[in-house]
């Protein structure tokens, strides 16, 4: 059986920084279509729908705007356990990523979580009205791409 993988972008698009995490999944989707195996789901601001994706996949990348206490643009990545402990414990700027760890609560009490997971955090600059990212998020688009491609590779050995 094929393993699932599932690269999902989350954000608010017309939140400058805030989307950052659909801009990379998006870029993902359009310039590596080597990885056509891959499900790119774009999860906006995140509902209760995406238990049921997130239930079938056997590793999980989610992509999106973070609060790292860090310049603008930085990313970072958090594995496994260390996703987790991000999500129920860090820092958190905005109020899709509570939905994010009621996702995952369920998988951990449905005994479905991805056995790979995965954040690619970006420190946002501005969370206000606009559908581009800032310079410095905006720049920091092909390094968390890389990074995800690079994750998958791994994953794969």
């Amino acid at each position: 059986m094929e393993t699932r993988t599932i690269v999902l972008g989350v954000g608010n698009t017309l939140l400058s920084d805030e989307g950052v995490g659909v801009h990379v999944m998006e870029r993902l989707r359009r310039d590596h279509p080597e990885l056509d195996t891959v499900d790119f789901l774009d999860g906006g601001t995140l509902s209760f729908t995406l238990a049921g994706p997130m239930a079938e996949a056997d590793q999980l990348i989610v992509i999106d705007a973070a609060e790292l206490k860090s310049p603008p643009g930085t990313v970072s990545l958090f594995e496994d356990e260390a996703m987790d402990d991000y999500l129920c414990h860090g820092k958190r700027r905005s109020v899709h990523e509570v939905s994010l760890v009621d996702l995952l609560a369920i998988a951990h009490l449905t005994d479905s979580i991805p056995s790979r997971r995965a954040l690619i955090g970006i420190q946002p600059q501005h969370v206000d009205w606009g559908e581009a990212p800032s310079p410095a998020v905006a720049a920091a688009i092909p390094l968390a791409c890389a990074m995800a491609v690079d994750l998958m590779q791994r994953w794969r050995q």
